[in-house]
Formats: C-alpha cells, structure tokens, sequence
C-alpha cells in the first residue's frame, strides 16, 4: 500500500496526547492509570484508519481499548474518527508493533486484534508477518494467561500460514470460519479493508485462538 504523505500529521498528533498518548513507556504496567479504572485492555495492531477500534469501544464501555498504528498519515484518521467519538475508553498509540514491550507489561492486555494485517507473501518477508512466531511470543509476554487472538483477513495465503504458525505456537483455536460474512456470526464490526474487499466478492477468513497456559 502507497501511503500519502501529509506533513502536517505529526503537529496534529502532538496537539492532542489525550488521544494518542505521548510517551507511552511511562505508562508500562499501569495503563489503568489512563483510563481511570481497571477494565480489560484489548489492544488492535495495525489499527490503520480507526473504524474498527472506534466502534468496538462504543459498544463495549466496559472494555478499554487501544489502536496501535505506525504511520502517522494514517493514524491521524484513527484521531478525527477519535476526537468526533471522544470515547474515554480508547487511546491511540503512534509506534511500531515490534516494540510492544517497551509499553506493555505482562497483564496489561486481555486481547489482541489483527486485521487485515500486509500479507508480506514472499518467503524472505516471513519475520514481518504479524502471526510470524516472534509476534505471537511478544504477544504473549504482554497479555494475563489464556488471553486471546482475533484474527481476519481477506487473503487465503496468510490465513493458512497463520492457521500453521497459531497450531505450532500451542495454541488452542476456538473459532475458526472460512467464509466468515455467511458464518451468521452476530455483532461483527467491519474495518474499511473489510467492507471493501466484501463489496468485490472477497471470501473473509476469520479466526480465534487463545494461549494455553501451562
């Protein structure tokens, strides 16, 4: 994906770090002191423009959540969606998923989402994928014992390959559908990739799997 540059991204991200939290590391091991309670904090990495996030903590108030997005062009439409919505119970992160553990601690994060997550389809990009081993191990160094995965794509490859590196990791699956928009499943929330590549007929692949603990 090309992204569009937009300089002016990064001055409207620090104008408003009560929605993207500036200096996220200060708050390592006690997240409940940004939301004021000590709800359970689901998190979605790779969080992109924010329709997902944003409508899953409207409708779940007693549930903390957190979009976690690299890019500043695109996370600044994750903040306009934030700023109309002013949820309490969501904040915006603006760093790379490969650092989570610079901002997490173990028990801080009850789930964590990936959706619609780059594909990386050839071989030498593997490390990237974010159901790559190394991923699903940061993952679990953050998240309370049998937290879980919620994973969806559109793209059969990675979610055969995910499927395989969930199986190999130990964990347990606890949902799995193969064309998930004629599975029936009830209170789905779609992202904006979702919505798009259903429109062009794309079969949506979607899982669940949890840590078993040991």
């Amino acid at each position: 994906m090309r992204l569009r540059n937009k300089p002016w991204a990064k001055d409207k991200i620090e104008q408003h770090p009560q929605y993207i939290v500036a200096d996220p590391e200060l708050y390592k091991g006690k997240w409940h002191e940004v939301f004021g309670n000590e709800q359970p904090l689901h998190i979605e990495v790779g969080t992109g423009k924010g329709r997902f996030i944003t409508e899953m903590a409207k409708a779940n108030p007693e549930i903390n959540y957190m979009g976690i997005e690299l890019y500043n062009s695109v996370i600044v439409a994750a903040l306009d969606r934030l700023i109309v919505a002013d949820l309490p119970n969501l904040r915006l992160l603006n760093v790379n998923a490969a650092d989570l553990e610079k901002y997490f601690a173990k028990n801080d994060v009850d789930r964590v989402y990936l959706n619609f997550s780059d594909p990386w389809p050839k071989v030498r990009h593997e490390k990237r994928r974010l159901t790559y081993k190394d991923f699903l191990k940061l993952y679990e160094d953050i998240m309370v014992d049998g937290g879980e995965i919620h994973f969806k794509t559109d793209n059969q490859g990675l979610f055969e390959y995910s499927l395989m590196s969930f199986s190999e990791y130990g964990l347990l699956l606890k949902y799995l559908s193969l064309d998930f928009h004629k599975s029936g499943y009830e209170g789905n929330i779609m992202t904006e990739y979702e919505e798009k590549f259903s429109e062009l007929g794309n079969r949506i692949y979607r899982c669940e799997v949890k840590y078993q603990n040991l």
